[in-house]
């Protein structure tokens, strides 16, 4: 093995790390599938494709407690190949990495409650099943059972056991889930999302254990492309819309800030789909926020035109900024907004910010 390899190597075993930074350094010429337009099956694909080079399971959404203001909550598995030390049979061999982030965002603590989590994949103790969704890194853990999605996660500072559904019929997005990122067929991922989902259960904040219940969004999405060398990082919002509609929106941004993709998808609530392309939106920003942490400027209100309508994307607070180098490299705001329109709030949902600071590189 060659010394660099062998440090590379070192380095992800250790803790804690940036796996998704070094895993984009250490790789190997891997044939990493392509993503192409193919019929997705489910529950077969809530489950990993573990030859990929990425893979993320998000759940956001808002909650609800007695004697509480609305607040939002964020968790995240990622799973990569990193694609080093492939012929390696033992089982301590880093195959994958597993990470993790959770978030909640409460009005009265001023800025995010998060946690990350990350390890290599460990039969039993960390890693993502083929055939349906159960993801685990120790003791965090997200599944299917029946109809509805939990998750269990014990961050010490705050925890989550949440039911999610039941599910009903994923939303495809693009062309049966094959959802362009930026020109050239390269730059695209399969995307499935599950909207409005109602969520129950228990979160507790220090000692104080609340019973909730809310909405959701869960996006389950994975690819083996890199981002565009065009692209500095994104802007993308999943909304629950009061009416029982969903829709996401995102664009690609160029290093100047100029948009170098945009997408999208609005699933009304009689079940009729209209998706967008790159000349059906635009984004506008309204406010920024600077971080007293990492001194970054985020757009945290923005206004969004698609189709016929202007949707204004206000944020629950302005803090929600996460620094996750040591985990993914990379420091990204999300955040849950309020969706208004015509002066009236329409729906609820996230928002996510990359690739403020610097390029995001994946």
């Amino acid at each position: 093995m060659q010394p660099l390899r062998r440090r590379m190597l070192g380095l992800i075993a250790a803790a804690p790390i940036a796996p998704i930074a070094l895993a984009a350094q250490a790789d190997a010429a891997v044939a990493y599938p392509v993503v192409r337009p193919q019929r997705l099956r489910f529950p077969e694909d809530h489950g990993a494709h573990p030859a990929h080079r990425i893979e993320w399971w998000y759940l956001t959404g808002w909650l609800e407690a007695a004697g509480l203001a609305p607040f939002g909550f964020q968790l995240t598995f990622f799973q990569i190949r990193p694609g080093i030390a492939e012929d390696n049979p033992s089982r301590f061999a880093p195959d994958h990495l597993l990470v993790a982030h959770a978030a909640l965002a409460l009005p009265q603590a001023g800025h995010l409650l998060h946690a990350a989590r990350t390890a290599r994949s460990m039969p039993g103790l960390v890693g993502a099943s083929v055939g349906d969704c159960y993801v685990r890194l120790d003791r965090w853990r997200l599944w299917r059972q029946a109809d509805d999605f939990k998750a269990d996660v014990d961050a010490g500072e705050f925890m989550l056991q949440l039911a999610f559904g039941p599910t009903g019929e994923p939303l495809l997005h693009g062309e049966g889930g094959y959802s362009q990122k930026a020109p050239g067929a390269e730059h695209a991922s399969q995307y499935v999302s599950l909207p409005q989902l109602p969520v129950r259960g228990r979160v507790r904040v220090g000692e104080r254990v609340l019973a909730v219940s809310g909405k959701a969004w869960f996006d389950h999405e994975w690819s083996s492309s890199l981002m565009h060398p065009d692209a500095a990082g994104w802007d993308w919002a999943g909304i629950n819309l009061h009416d029982g509609s969903a829709l996401m929106l995102f664009r690609m941004r160029r290093h100047d800030g100029g948009a170098l993709w945009h997408g999208g998808t609005l699933r009304r609530a009689d079940g009729t789909i209209q998706h967008f392309g790159p000349s059906d939106i635009a984004w506008q920003v309204q406010r920024e926020w600077r971080s007293p942490r990492s001194g970054v400027r985020w757009p945290v209100s923005q206004t969004v035109r698609f189709a016929d309508r202007i949707i204004s994307l206000a944020p629950l607070m302005d803090d929600q900024e996460l620094d996750t180098r040591s985990t993914t490299g990379a420091i990204y705001w999300e955040g849950a907004v309020r969706a208004m329109e015509q002066g009236r709030e329409v729906g609820r949902g996230y928002l996510e910010l990359t690739g403020y600071d610097k390029a995001l590189r994946l």
